[in-house]
């Protein structure tokens, strides 16, 4: 069990939301870092959160996607795949950054910087339980219900 404590961030999300990690001690979370709404992989793995909602309810774990998109992005990807769930937007890679999943990646022959796919469960005490990196999206989703239910 790591002592880590979760970096603190104040974010816009959707719904009129903010979130504040540092607000939300006392309950487990699921912070999931993503590349970009709408692309393929992306997708795959927020339907796959969304469709375990109530399963991670039941664990008392409260699910946030995070990418760089916009609110509005959010907004349209949230309804589109009828999320029951908020999406943090991080544009100025705050959140990103405190949690170091900032990458330079190989797309197309070239050198981008971008999102490392990462999930982060937090506990109750606001301290990182369990980090994933570099995730492929196929059970990802399960294998971290199945970490947040053990908590």
């Amino acid at each position: 069990m790591s002592t880590t404590p979760a970096p603190d961030f104040s974010l816009s999300a959707t719904g009129g939301n903010t979130v504040t990690l540092s607000a939300l001690r006392g309950r487990k979370l699921v912070i999931y870092f993503y590349p970009k709404d709408n692309t393929p992989g992306c997708t795959n793995e927020t339907r796959d959160f969304g469709s375990l909602h109530a399963a991670f309810s039941a664990a008392g774990c409260t699910v946030f996607g995070v990418s760089r998109d916009n609110l509005k992005s959010h907004e349209n990807f949230k309804t589109k795949l009828e999320l029951p769930f908020e999406l943090i937007s991080d544009p100025e890679e705050t959140a990103c950054a405190a949690f170091g999943v900032m990458k330079l990646k190989n797309m197309y022959g070239k050198q981008v910087r971008g999102i490392e796919r990462s999930t982060f469960l937090i506990d109750a005490e606001g301290k990182i339980a369990r980090e994933w990196r570099g995730v492929k999206v196929p059970g990802h989703a399960e294998e971290v219900l199945a970490a947040a239910q053990a908590l």
